[in-house]
């Protein structure tokens, strides 16, 4: 089976403009998710809609695409650098966010191993949270919640918790039920990328704002691989910040 990968990357950020481009550890956040990356794909492209970033990419020795400004997703971004890549030439494009410089080796292969399933269309992973982390931690909308059927494949992401534990106090629900937080690597069949980048926007992606959920409303199968693995998405500075102590406690 063929895998592209590919690393959208936006220069414009509300909360942490220019953000790719920041330094953690020494190096550039894009350059260490690339690096990440190109140990387990041999085909990898940084796919940007600025060319400071594309420029960077390159002054390490990475490839870059340079793509529109106006893509609402990661998602649209990656079909145009499939196109111009060559849409004939893979089976599965696996889309890794340019903010995680932590994602593990280890997640990577399980998103490809997911395609092991012929009925797979679409991948994603989950990581249980700890059953000692506290009732905030779940609740958290940033922190999307999945529940799943006997063979894994998503039933439903949402903001909320879910699913709702009747008759227990919420300070028992980690401790009783396996709660599934979403992590946002997702991995496509070419042909169904293509598919649901055409799509409008859904009523339940409207009322979540969660992409994947216009997917599932459409009735696309999203196949869900497990990760123990802890890494540190980089939304705002103050991220970059704890991403530095992250990298020293760690020696990475």
């Amino acid at each position: 089976m063929r895998f592209l990968a590919l690393i959208p990357a936006r220069y414009a950020s509300t909360r942490f403009p220019a953000k790719p481009l920041a330094i953690l550890g020494g190096r550039m956040i894009i350059q260490r998710v690339y690096e990440r990356v190109s140990k387990v794909f041999s085909h990898v492209y940084v796919a940007t809609d600025d060319e400071r970033i594309s420029k960077a990419v390159e002054s390490f020795g990475g490839r870059a695409i340079l793509t529109s400004t106006s893509h609402q997703s990661g998602t649209d971004r990656c079909y145009e650098a499939l196109c111009k890549v060559g849409e004939n030439d893979f089976d599965v494009v696996v889309n890794v966010q340019g903010d995680e410089p932590f994602i593990a080796a280890a997640q990577l292969e399980t998103i490809k191993r997911c395609f092991d399933d012929a009925e797979t269309q679409i991948a994603t992973l989950v990581k249980p949270f700890a059953p000692g982390m506290g009732f905030d931690d779940l609740q958290n909308p940033n922190s999307p919640k999945v529940v799943v059927s006997d063979t894994d494949y998503a039933l439903y992401f949402s903001r909320s918790v879910i699913p709702f534990l009747r008759g227990y106090e919420r300070s028992e629900w980690l401790k009783t039920h396996k709660y599934l937080k979403h992590i946002g690597l997702y991995a496509y069949r070419t042909a169904v990328l293509k598919q649901i980048t055409s799509l409008p926007q859904s009523p339940l992606e409207k009322a979540e704002s969660l992409e994947q959920l216009r997917w599932l409303q459409a009735g696309f199968k999203i196949k869900v691989g497990y990760t123990n693995e802890e890494t540190i998405g980089i939304d705002t500075p103050e991220d970059l910040l704890r991403a530095e102590q992250f990298l020293k406690e760690n020696n990475l």
